[in-house]
């Protein structure tokens, strides 16, 4: 029998949401016998260049990977860059501004949190995001280490969740630019984690060239599963998939690793990524 890799192109590290560091996410993977995966944080790729070498050495691909937030129609959509030049200029500015875009918008979270009466500081959560790429998932941690909530996701139900009474709403660039940003960094772009998104979301996006769809995703169910593959084998649209692993307080351990992609699948991004050179 032929021997068929594991790929598991979506995780994220400490240095955006993710409760590992990347040596530590790397030994993770190997210890799941992972053999490609991407390393997806939001808005950052200071994982990418550690885990290529570290990959390196204990025999895993390393993938460049980045996942960027877009709105569509007022809803929040995540879009996934693979392939990417982390070094690419345009690239590198976007995320800068939208690393401090981050900050700004913890900071107004937690001035609504101290109006709402509960005793927090940006420095209390700097403590939790350290040099992370800040967002709710770093304030419902302080929230859940001050004592305020009794987990994580009650943090996010009662007081973070979209249109909750500390929500701020997150800057966004348009999915056209989104898009373009990747395509010019010389990646390829899915939708991730499809299944809330309304049919004419998809549509938009398909549209305006996105390149492919993740299909395997923990959230997805064996229905959607099918039809976000259909979708794809209708309009010739790429592949991807994983488990969005984070680890720590999301509690999604069981998911790494279960998550994957078959390799076929890969080798046609590969190719696509062949073709544009061309």
């Amino acid at each position: 029998m032929a021997f068929a890799p594991k790929i598991d192109l979506h995780m994220h590290t400490s240095y955006s949401d993710g409760a590992f560091n990347t040596e530590e996410l790397l030994l993770l993977a190997k210890r799941n016998n992972l053999d490609v995966i991407s390393i997806t944080d939001h808005d950052t790729v200071y994982a990418i260049k550690e885990a290529i070498e570290i990959g390196k050495d204990l025999g895993i691909e390393v993938i460049p990977g980045v996942e960027l937030s877009t709105d569509i129609e007022d809803k929040e959509v995540h879009l996934l860059g693979y392939f990417i030049d982390i070094e690419h200029e345009e690239l590198q500015k976007y995320l800068q501004f939208f690393r401090e875009e981050r900050l700004y918008r913890a900071k107004r979270i937690v001035k609504k949190l101290i109006n709402l009466g509960i005793n927090i500081s940006i420095d209390d959560v700097m403590d939790v995001a350290q040099n992370s790429a800040v967002g709710r998932p770093h304030i419902a941690l302080t929230l859940y280490k001050l004592g305020i909530v009794a987990d994580y996701y009650e943090a996010f139900h009662k007081y973070l969740r979209d249109n909750g009474p500390a929500y701020e709403r997150k800057i966004h660039v348009s999915p056209q630019s989104a898009l373009k940003l990747i395509s010019d960094a010389g990646g390829l772009s899915f939708i991730a984690h499809p299944g809330h998104l309304k049919e004419s979301i998809l549509m938009n996006l398909i549209n305006a060239g996105i390149d492919g769809i993740e299909v395997n995703h923990p959230s997805h169910n064996d229905y959607q599963i099918k039809f976000y593959r259909g979708i794809v084998n209708h309009y010739c649209l790429l592949e991807s998939g994983g488990s969005d692993f984070h680890g720590g307080a999301k509690d999604d351990e069981d998911n790494f690793g279960k998550y994957l992609l078959v390799p076929q699948r890969l080798e046609a991004m590969k190719q696509m990524l062949h073709q544009n050179t061309l």
